[in-house]
């Protein structure tokens, strides 16, 4: 196993489960580049917590629904790999930024399509293709899907279905960049208690005891039980698993 410090760059790093995994990553001895799409202040607390951990943390600024701001984000990360890492290259990408929307079939518009597929579809397809050249040879690329492209409830087939289409990516991704020894996953979070959909598994006792008696080991999901997950496939002793969806989600409707 290297002994050389690994960079991860974590889409949506500055809160909920991408700010969980990267510092779960940072205690493992990796750096860290994450990126934040409104909040600046919580993007830098992070930043703070991986320097007291001994690693390295870059907030960067980006929104991934937006085609448009690629490449020059693309362009901010070669300019950190160069002055703060010497040039190095990373050797992962979560591809971890996202929303959810709430609305049945019926009542879904057009404008909350267009934003789920910019956010969970277009722009980490034009993203991963920007990023392709700076990641390593050897390196991983991890796609956070949902437990709701599986098992369906209603009010989130838009949602679901962007998901859906980010899992047919990794599969493709990890036949064509196989040549180059990348592996490619998606991991599959289910219920977890974070602010994502306005709190509602973490604030709400009755959703909350809902999803926790249809799982069998008996709760919700944690932002640790995903932090965890997020940090095992990007260990190098997990190489050989390429092209699979994980799902952590405690076994509910199994």
């Amino acid at each position: 196993m290297s002994t050389q410090p690994r960079i991860v760059l974590v889409t949506g790093g500055s809160r909920g489960l991408g700010r969980n995994a990267a510092l779960h990553l940072a205690r493992g001895g990796d750096d860290v580049i994450v990126t934040y799409r409104h909040n600046e202040a919580d993007a830098q607390s992070l930043c703070a917590e991986v320097a007291a951990l001994g690693r390295t943390a870059v907030a960067l600024r980006l929104d991934v629904g937006d085609a448009g701001a690629v490449p020059g984000f693309v362009a901010q990360v070669e300019d950190v790999l160069a002055r703060r890492f010497g040039g190095a290259r990373l050797y992962a990408l979560v591809n971890n930024a996202g929303v959810g929307t709430y609305a049945p079939f019926a009542q879904t518009s057009p404008a909350q399509l267009d934003e789920m597929f910019a956010i969970h579809v277009k722009g980490p397809f034009l993203l991963t293709q920007a990023l392709l050249p700076l990641i390593a040879d050897g390196g991983r690329i991890l796609n956070i899907s949902s437990g709701l492209a599986r098992f369906s409830m209603a009010g989130f087939s838009a949602y679901a279905m962007m998901k859906g289409a980010l899992e047919v990516m990794t599969r493709y991704l990890a036949v064509e960049l196989g040549a180059r020894r990348i592996a490619v996953n998606t991991l599959a979070p289910g219920a977890i208690e974070t602010d994502f959909g306005g709190g509602m598994v973490r604030d709400n006792a009755a959703v909350n005891q809902m999803i926790a008696g249809q799982t069998p080991l008996g709760r919700v999901g944690l932002p640790d039980d995903i932090g965890g997950a997020i940090t095992m496939l990007l260990d190098e002793r997990s190489g050989w698993i390429n092209g699979q969806r994980i799902e952590a989600s405690g076994g509910i409707h199994v």
